[in-house]
């Protein structure tokens, strides 16, 4: 498994991380059983996965947990991800310590804010009026982390769905900042425009989330319909997919996602390889990628998931791919936030 150093770190990551999100069970993923948890964790160091991506709001807790009973005596095999909801950064040190508890942990390897602090953000994370109309700036947040960083609590620091602007308020605070986590996959290619070339250039890694866009790329949905409301609220479909989660107002792209799968699918087929394998090797095809998040929620799903990183897909399949996703990137644009009206981003 190749490993790469995230931004100006000398932490190697794997190029594919373990998305936890499900880890701990919930409603927006359902059940988990800690059985399955400690396999997969176990079966992904074994194959040389190193890098787990998890958050204070994952199961609102659940999966920090989960994650921590399932690396007991393997800690230092791992390097952990978590993040801090942006509606807690007047507070960081306590809600990384928290994080730090609820892992079993007395240290992070990155921790990130897991969306930019501004009004629309921070409203889905707290209903408290205070800190909406008064959230803490930039500089309040990225100064206490970078003290968790000096104490040893952490090893890096980092960000989450940034846009340009947001990153380079950032790097104007002087503290080092080592990777932006944005949603990427074939059908969600908003970074390409300006926040990757500015990543580039910074020298922060892309840890990209949503890598088979919650199970889409993974073919495992037939039409439209068979999706779950939870993984249909999304800019890709029309609103009323989401039945009611949803809150974009938008028309998706939900024909040309479709129209796209099936190609997908009979160039998968031609490569005698699975069509979520394409969609990981077409991700870590790209230069500006450092690591792609991957659910994977048993040893069967893992196991293919892993065998895609080892793949070279030629660059005339990656031009074919980026031509039949080049109608969905139309419609949805270069904006990455995917879940409110383009008009109404949280990330610029």
């Amino acid at each position: 498994m190749k490993k790469i150093n995230l931004g100006k770190s000398d932490i190697p990551v794997s190029v594919m991380t373990i998305g936890c999100w499900p880890f701990g069970g919930g409603e927006y993923w359902g059940e988990q059983s800690q059985k399955d948890v400690d396999r997969v964790v176990h079966a992904a160091l074994d194959l040389g996965v190193n890098a787990f991506d998890t958050a204070e709001m994952y199961n609102n807790g659940e999966s920090e947990r989960s994650l921590g009973k399932a690396l007991k005596g393997r800690r230092n095999e791992a390097v952990v991800i978590s993040k801090i909801s942006p509606s807690n950064c007047r507070h960081v040190r306590k809600h990384c310590i928290e994080s730090l508890q609820r892992l079993g942990m007395d240290y992070l390897d990155s921790y990130m804010l897991h969306w930019p602090i501004n009004k629309l953000a921070v409203e889905h994370f707290t209903s408290d009026k205070s800190v909406i109309e008064q959230p803490p700036t930039v500089e309040e947040a990225y100064a206490q982390l970078d003290e968790l960083k000096k104490e040893g609590l952490i090893r890096s620091i980092g960000m989450s769905n940034f846009g340009r602007t947001q990153m380079e308020e950032v790097v104007k605070t002087g503290v080092q900042v080592d990777v932006n986590e944005m949603s990427y996959n074939i059908v969600s290619r908003a970074i390409e425009a300006e926040i990757a070339p500015y990543c580039i250039e910074h020298k922060i890694s892309i840890i990209g989330s949503m890598g088979l866009q919650q199970g889409l790329l993974a073919g495992i949905y037939k039409t439209p319909g068979d999706i779950p409301k939870h993984q249909a609220h999304s800019r890709h479909f029309p609103d009323y997919r989401g039945g009611g989660t949803s809150r974009h107002g938008e028309e998706g792209a939900e024909k040309e996602i479709f129209e796209a799968i099936d190609r997908l699918r009979e160039i998968a087929d031609s490569l005698h390889i699975h069509i979520a394998q394409l969609a990981i090797a077409w991700i870590l095809k790209k230069p500006f990628m450092t690591s792609t998040l991957v659910g994977s929620r048993n040893i069967e799903e893992l196991k293919i998931n892993v065998e895609a990183c080892s793949l070279t897909l030629p660059d005339g399949i990656e031009a074919l791919i980026d031509e039949i996703s080049q109608p969905v990137l139309d419609i949805l644009g270069n904006n990455p936030d995917y879940y409110e009206h383009s008009s109404k981003s949280r990330i610029f």
